[in-house]
Order: C-alpha cells, then structure tokens, then sequence
C-alpha cells in the first residue's frame, strides 16, 4: 500500500492545526514517516517519523473538556514545543464509529518528530512532563499514550475528514505483517480512486511509556470532506476493504469516523 496522509497539521499548536495525502507503505520492519513541519523548522529528513500518540475515552463532561483542551492544554503544548521538539501536531475528534455507533474513542493527539529516537527524547524534557501533569485537569475518563512510527511516506495534502482503523495486537504479528504489507495494502490502493480517499496515514506503535503498546497498528484514510468519506465508505471497493479483514486480522480491531479538530 502506499501511504495517504494524516488529516490536520498544527504548525504550532497555539494557532490551531491542518495536514493530509496520498499512499505508499515501506516494509513492516521499518519504521515509518509523516509531516508537515511549522514554518520556522528546517527541512525534515527523509526517514521514518516518531510519533506520540493520545487516544482519550469518552469524558464525563464533553463540554468541560473541549473548553479547557482549548483554552488551556493546546496553548500549553504550544508554548513547550520547542523543549519537547515536536514538528507537528495533529488533532482528531471521533464522531462516530465505522458502522454508526458511538466511537471508542473521543479524541485522539499526535505529536510528531522527525525520528523516533527524537520521540524517545521527548519524553525525558520538563516540557513534556508538564503536559502530563496537566491531563489531570481535565482528562476525567483516562487515555491511552503510545510511541509509535509511521510506516509510510511523508505528505502535507490536508484531511478534514478521515476513517480510522485501530488493529489490537494479533496472535501471530509476522503473519500479520507479511499480509498486510503484500496483500491489504495493495487492496486498499486499487481502490483508493474508487472510495475517494486523498491520502493514507500508516502507524505501527512500538511501546506504552516501558510496556508494550495497547494497540498494534492504526491506518488512517483521509477525505477532502466528511461529504466524501460518507460517499467513499458506501463504496463496493470500501467492502473490499472490510471483507479481507477477516484473512489476518486474529484479535479484533477498532473502525472509526473523525474530523480533524
């Protein structure tokens, strides 16, 4: 498969974010990349991107949580980008789940650099350390955090409106690897004009602060408008996508709708 964009880029956080693109997965065993870098940065690099990804639960207060997310915890990540040394952040609220129930999850951040090794870094700054302190005051129903790289190429296409696929773990990963890489990803990019997607975002997860990762691999696909997914996921070349699941994915996985904000 080839690798369509993430949706939604904040050049610096405190102004608020936007980025998507188009496909092409590299083999399982190398980590991967994505962008969009803020204005002021230097050219990335070519190779694989880190990413540090946040997925929150449903809050008992949607209201209470987006004015503070908002109002203070965006500002915050903003003011200690430079410390923590991300290039980009991209926000996602899910709206829904795949086949029209409640989502998951809430929202999901990622904050990306331009390796991995930046990423493990990151995490050691007092920058960082204040945005975890401050989930707190907030965060009312807990998250996931994870380490992960990307998987596919860099593209800053923007993507108001994505579909999201989250892949538990599975029982045999080499196995998983070898299809998906060979077989899937292919699938997906035969039908990519069908369904209408502009870009893909591949990720694999790689740990959970010292513990292996909640999840295993997430796979976005990225539409111009939440107009085009709808469209795009009604397609016969979407059931494709859905129907081949079952020939490797072994524990389960989570569909979701969102848009970048």
């Amino acid at each position: 498969m080839r690798r369509f964009e993430p949706c939604w880029l904040v050049p610096s956080l405190v102004l608020l974010m936007t980025a998507c693109g188009k496909p092409a997965e590299k083999a399982a065993e190398t980590p991967a990349a994505d962008t969009a870098t803020p204005a002021a940065q230097p050219a990335a690099p070519a190779g694989p991107q880190g990413i540090i990804t946040v997925l929150y639960q449903t809050p008992k207060d949607t209201a209470a949580f987006e004015k503070y997310y908002r109002e203070k915890h965006l500002p915050l990540v903003g003011a200690e980008q430079q410390d923590i040394g991300f290039t980009k952040a991209e926000l996602t609220k899910f709206v829904s789940s795949l086949d029209g129930k409640k989502p998951a999850f809430y929202r999901q951040a990622e904050l990306y650099f331009n390796s991995l090794d930046d990423a493990q870094k990151a995490q050691g700054t007092a920058g960082f350390q204040k945005v975890k302190d401050d989930f707190k005051k907030f965060d009312t129903h807990g998250l996931i955090g994870m380490l992960a790289v990307e998987t596919g190429d860099r593209s800053d296409t923007p993507c108001p409106a994505l579909a999201t696929v989250i892949y538990n773990t599975p029982k045999d990963t080499a196995a998983f690897e070898k299809y998906y890489a060979a077989t899937h990803l292919p699938l997906v990019g035969t039908v990519q004009k069908e369904i209408g997607f502009v870009r893909a975002d591949l990720t694999r997860f790689v740990s959970r602060d010292t513990t292996p990762p909640a999840k295993y691999r997430q796979a976005e696909l990225c539409f111009n408008s939440m107009a085009d997914l709808k469209k795009g996921i009604a397609t016969p070349g979407f059931k494709q996508i859905g129907d081949d699941f079952k020939n490797f994915v072994t524990n389960g996985l989570t569909g979701l709708i969102g848009e970048q904000k």
